[in-house]
């Protein structure tokens, strides 16, 4: 029997706005394709696969042996980089967008599924099949929102592509990995960003409105090293917010459940991973988890300053008192809040050790979500590596 028999089935239930996944669905876009047919086995919601699908996309899963690799996934080497002639626009320095179109440019790929937005709302996001750089460059700055990228996935198989390089997030990629088989590619190349805490669009508005001074004037934000909130405005300004001020209270609410039962943080199935977590502030963290990240990486080596990534400080007492002041939605007053921000800046966590803080703080948070929203999935669903990192700490009940 051929991939084309599941395809035409699957038609039928395109149509249905009921997603297998129903309130888990990251909108990944799966379900809105023919392979809506495989989501009860690719959906990362479904169907918790990671390790199986590390050792299909990089020989190996990772080493529960070695902490590094329970945090960050299987990896071949870790860099701190930047752009020595940044493109500008971009939300950092343009590593994401460089490599995209060098690998246009040189042939190695026909086409890159990234992100762009709808001309109407510059958070609003629509992925494209791009062909050309300056559809690439019409994709940077991240979407903060639930995008479906794998909405498509039918354009591909249309085209008769053959070399693809997929920009994406980690429920997307667990998904594409799981069709991976299906799409009939001679080579495909993921390009990963580590993602937490997405919106809806509705969401989205609450968290700006809440939390910037100019919510209309927000071009885009992170959440940065230095624990705040930096928002860039229209007229080139920045905003900062320190993580302690955020009304924890009134935003507890506003993150996709997806995001709440997620423990992959870190993209584990992309080839290349490109962020700012485990990086110096004002640094992108890149981490080249195969040979295909390393050939992607290659192609813009001579653009990048690079140093060792670094860590320093212990994370754990601060990880430890964050659990019970998210869990009862404590929010300090600003003052209060920037005074603690300049403290931890000074002595906190830096380098890796930040990651991992940031990785701790959200799988000890997600861990107690699906404790408690969906006790029956907390056995298959958070990955072994999770439950170890989880274990480091303290919960309530």
């Amino acid at each position: 029997m051929t991939a084309v028999q599941p395809h035409l089935k699957a038609r039928a239930l395109k149509s249905s706005s009921r997603r297998p996944a129903k309130e888990l669905c990251s909108e990944c876009g799966l379900c809105d394709t023919y392979y809506i047919h495989y989501v009860k086995t690719a959906c990362a919601f479904l169907n918790q696969q990671v390790a199986e699908l590390e050792a299909q996309a990089h020989g190996r899963s990772r080493n529960l042996e070695h902490p590094d690799d329970w945090y960050f996934g299987v990896h071949q080497q870790m860099v701190a980089a930047r752009k020595t002639d940044p493109i500008p626009g971009a939300q950092w320095t343009g590593i994401v967008s460089s490599i995209a179109i060098q690998m246009l440019n040189r042939g190695q790929v026909e086409g890159v599924v990234c992100v762009q937005n709808t001309d109407t709302d510059r958070f609003q996001p629509q992925p494209i099949l791009a062909r050309t750089p300056e559809e690439i460059l019409a994709a940077r700055v991240n979407k903060p929102t639930l995008s479906p990228n794998l909405s498509v996935l039918e354009q591909i198989e249309q085209s008769g592509m053959k070399r693809l390089l997929v920009i994406g997030v980690g429920c997307q990629i667990q998904a594409l990995r799981a069709v991976e088989q299906q799409l009939g590619l001679e080579k495909l190349y993921v390009l990963g960003t580590p993602c937490v805490d997405n919106v809806t669009r509705a969401g989205l508005q609450k968290f700006l409105e809440t939390t910037s001074r100019s919510p209309e004037t927000v071009v885009h934000y992170e959440f940065m090293q230095d624990f705040r909130v930096h928002f860039k405005h229209e007229d080139g300004s920045v905003e900062t917010v320190p993580f302690f001020g955020l009304k924890t209270n009134q935003l507890k609410d506003v993150f996709a459940p997806s995001c709440m039962t997620c423990f992959d943080y870190v993209n584990s199935l992309a080839d290349l991973v490109v962020g700012y977590m485990g990086a110096p502030f004002g640094w992108q963290w890149i981490v080249v988890r195969n040979q295909r990240g390393q050939e992607m990486l290659d192609l813009v080596q001579d653009q990048l300053e690079t140093q060792p990534v670094v860590s320093q400080g212990d994370r754990r007492q601060a990880v430890q008192q964050s659990i019970p002041a998210y869990d009862q939605g404590v929010t300090l007053p600003m003052w209060a809040a920037r005074l603690m921000g300049v403290v931890i800046e000074k002595i906190g966590p830096k380098g890796l050790e930040y990651a991992r803080f940031s990785i701790d703080s959200h799988f000890t948070r997600n861990y107690l979500y699906v404790k408690r929203h969906y006790p029956e999935k907390l056995a298959a669903h958070v990955p072994d590596y999770a439950q170890r990192i989880v274990s480091q700490y303290k919960l309530p009940e």
